[in-house]
């Protein structure tokens, strides 16, 4: 049984790591996908983790679904696809910041017949992203398995991750990334999100924007400065952990599937009694996890386990 199912895409990062004698840029082929990195984050932090989605019948599909075994991820719901593997190119700059390009696949054919809702109903969290709402039948697929979530009491967490280069327009990404906030329980955005779906660059006032449609647990990434949080009406921040940046790719996910994996510790209900301090641990604890991913190359390959977390690693 797994406290968290994340559904959504599974992928090849091919990530820039250098170049060549001749400049030309390297790329390695990192295992990725946001949904996924979550559930590898939260499972690497102790917590039982299993992923819905769609890979190719090639060697990537194999290769990322060994790869979420080998990181203690449930994979016996994850299914595959005449269509290739889905791939997205990461190449990252002298600050380590990154800019994706997509090559579509596999995880745009998730069909809502293929999600299991047993599955979800005996977790304590489903976790989604906006890139399974861009396209093809995995938007209905993910829409699915959200509303059966909150129907049943589990809660649902949300990262409305925007990638300009997925979605026709600015506008329709905005429409559809709206669309499951009434169902969704916890939000992890960037600052740079907070304005897309609140129309508010003020944290304080666009996060109360989300608690109006009923978001109880609100969070804000701040890079190198940490994170911002809205919980009951209060908010505060926690400072990040310097480090010396090698690639921020994944530090999201993990920080997400860091609060993730402590929130599940605490019983069958995350969020009953949660109070401000603990709370501020929890976030101290998902800086820490996110500013080691960050000191690392990859995303799956360089999140954190719990004993370099709780052995004081960083």
């Amino acid at each position: 049984m797994a406290d968290i199912t994340a559904i959504g895409e599974v992928l090849i990062d091919l990530t820039q790591f250098g170049v060549n004698e001749a400049q030309v840029p390297l790329f390695a082929a990192n295992p990725g996908g946001a949904p996924a990195n979550v559930a590898v984050a939260a499972s690497r932090l102790g917590v039982p983790t299993a992923f819905i989605g769609k890979v190719g019948e090639d060697s990537f599909g194999a290769y990322l679904r060994q790869v979420l075994t080998d990181n203690g991820v449930d994979v016996s719901r994850m299914c595959t696809s005449s269509n290739p593997t889905t791939m997205a190119i990461v190449a990252v700059d002298s600050a380590g910041e990154r800019s994706f390009q997509f090559v579509r696949g596999a995880d745009c054919a998730l069909m809502p017949e293929e999600v299991d809702e047993t599955l979800i109903e005996d977790s304590k969290i489903l976790h989604f992203g906006s890139v399974s709402l861009t396209r093809g039948i995995a938007r209905s697929a993910t829409i699915h398995a959200a509303r059966a979530a909150h129907k049943n009491g589990v809660l649902v967490s949300y990262d409305p991750n925007y990638r300009p280069a997925l979605w026709n327009t600015e506008r329709d990404a905005v429409e559809w990334m709206i669309l499951p906030l009434p169902v969704v329980d916890i939000i992890k955005l960037s600052e740079e999100e907070l304005p897309l779906l609140t129309g508010c660059t003020d944290l304080e006032e666009g996060s109360r924007k989300l608690t109006e449609l009923g978001i109880s647990l609100v969070l804000v990434t701040l890079g190198g400065a940490g994170s911002f949080c809205r919980w009951r009406d209060e908010c505060f921040t926690v400072p990040g952990v310097p480090v010396k940046v090698a690639d921020t790719n994944g530090a999201g996910d993990t920080f997400f599937g860091a609060v993730l994996s402590r929130l599940c510790r605490r019983g069958r209900k995350p969020l009953e009694g949660l109070e401000r301090s603990e709370l501020e641990e929890i976030l101290h604890y998902a800086n820490r996890a996110a500013a080691l991913t960050c000191s690392r190359s990859g995303a799956i390959p360089a999140m954190p386990t719990v004993a370099e977390l709780e052995g004081g690693v960083m």
